[in-house]
């Protein structure tokens, strides 16, 4: 499946579409309709309950979407946060220069500098690709979008350009109202803002988009983890030194490439989710360690999760783990002109960061992506039963007003445990195939059997599932716990003790 295809599916099944389509749309901003908008919030859930909910030390906070200037001009983000662009002298279309150079042909590191990417455009004799024209020389271009808080133009601020720098803000304030304690951890899921200057591949590269991303505080001399419960756990890693993808163990990782072991844990905890809760295929899933001039300046150790999408050409990050330093606090409390260290047992500390950050609307779309599968003549989204739009569907096989009521009756009562959909039109073959290709797990069907008095099947239900097509008799006494047991999430379930 291509983008253009993928885009086409979302969009006759409710998932998600450009913005502002009925005038012609926005490049780099997307609505979701609602099937996308529960399955988004399914996967947040998700997120939360495997990586915050699991540990006492983390906790989700909330933070503003708009910023002073003060703090990002502290964070580096109004000197650094910057692409670099290209543009032709002749049309005056502007372009993300590496991508560019990428898509002609010539390869360019994500971190080349100006004079790099004007060297290449001159030795390679490189057009505009949309009228043949000259370029202009490669400048940077900074990607927050920028707004006033007040009446004067001298109280300016940002939309916030991670959702990171909320977490790093209230710090201070969430360590000494919890336990004055270390490690701790704050998550954040929300919006972040980019003036992307070339947004593509669908929900790749936005310029509003939701993060999920947790920040651990952490003194580096004292944090212990059990990583004698993940050694032998088997990753894809492409390490920076190699260049090549290997199957590590996490003990591997630490013993013979310097990982830290902090840092292992954490790789082996994504795996896990990825994996074990998501369900995302071993070969489909790496980890990418960036270095030198790719890497964030900041970062002692960082390394990209990439998923294999095929619509996007391959393995793309879906997100990262970065091990930060002290580089956010010692920043903040520069700017600030505060100090952020903390006393933990009897010792001043200014703590490090460990950051796992993760593009939920790059998620949602490699879930279409990899779990949308072919079989014959239809097509079934078999995302986990968890991330589904809808536990289960009740369907009445024929328009019959006993067997109608019956069907109602059943769907009211169900619908206080889960979310359910109905669905009346069409043959029960037809309306199989649609709940098939949003994702939902179960279809009950409500026939003549279930209202005979007569029947030996009376009060039961036929229950169809999803993946396998197979049907079974309920009762509809026993639906409850046949769906709850199915369709719950458990974040202990494959991978207990991150704690």
């Amino acid at each position: 499946m291509n983008i253009d295809e993928m885009l086409a599916f979302a969009k006759s099944r409710g998932l998600f579409w450009q913005t502002a389509e009925i005038y012609g749309a926005v490049a780099g901003l997307y609505d979701y309709g609602h099937i996308g908008a529960v399955v988004k919030r399914r996967f947040e859930q998700t997120w939360l309950s495997y990586f915050v909910d699991t540990n006492d030390a983390y906790h989700l906070i909330e933070g503003s979407n708009m910023l002073p200037e003060k703090p990002l001009v502290a964070s580096g983000h109004a000197s650094r946060f910057n692409d670099i662009i290209i543009g032709c002298s002749k049309c005056c279309t502007y372009y993300r220069a590496d991508v560019l150079l990428v898509d002609m042909g010539v390869n360019v590191s994500e971190g080349a500098t100006p004079d790099e990417i004007d060297k290449a455009v001159v030795e390679k004799g490189l057009k505009c690709p949309k009228c043949k024209g000259m370029f202009l020389k490669s400048k940077p271009f900074n990607m927050m979008l920028d707004l006033y808080l007040g009446p004067e133009k001298s109280d300016k601020g940002y939309l916030r350009p991670e959702t990171a720098q909320s977490s790093y803000l209230n710090f201070f304030r969430e360590f000494n109202i919890l336990r004055k304690s270390l490690p701790l951890g704050l998550a954040i899921i929300g919006r972040a803002y980019r003036n992307e200057i070339s947004p593509r591949q669908g929900l790749y590269r936005m310029r509003e988009l939701t993060q999920a991303e947790l920040q651990i505080f952490f003194d580096p001399q004292a944090w212990k983890v059990n990583i004698d419960k993940v050694k032998g756990r088997k990753v894809n890693v492409v390490l920076y030194s190699k260049k090549v993808m290997e199957n590590k163990t996490i003990g591997e990782l630490i013993e013979q490439d310097g990982i830290p072991d902090f840092y292992a844990f954490h790789l082996a905890m994504i795996d896990a989710f990825y994996r074990d809760v998501i369900g995302v295929p071993a070969e489909k899933l790496r980890f990418l360690e960036k270095g030198g001039d790719e890497k964030a300046f900041y970062n002692k150790v960082h390394m990209d999760i990439e998923i294999d999408v095929e619509s996007w050409g391959g393995f793309k990050e879906v997100g990262g783990l970065h091990y930060r330093g002290d580089y956010d606090l010692a920043s903040h409390s520069k700017g600030s002109m505060q100090d952020l260290s903390v006393n933990v047992d009897d010792k001043k500390v200014l703590p490090n960061v460990l950051e796992l950050s993760f593009g939920v609307d790059r998620n949602i779309w490699m879930l279409i992506d990899v779990f949308l599968k072919k079989d014959g003549d239809r097509s079934v989204l078999q995302i986990a039963p968890y991330l589904a739009p809808y536990e289960a569907a009740i369907f009445p096989l024929q328009k019959d007003d006993k067997i109608t009521a019956a069907a109602k009756a059943i769907h009211a009562d169900l619908r206080q445990y889960f979310s359910m959909t109905t669905d009346e039109s069409g043959s029960i073959g037809r309306r199989y195939a649609r709940n098939d290709e949003i994702g939902v797990p179960f279809c009950i069907t409500v026939d003549f059997d279930t209202i005979d008095e007569r029947s030996s099947n009376k009060d039961t239900v036929t229950v169809r599932s999803r993946d396998d097509k197979k049907q079974i008799r309920l009762p509809i006494s026993g639906l409850k716990e046949f769906i709850e047991s199915r369709t719950s999430f458990n974040p202990y379930k494959n991978f207990e003790g991150f704690a």
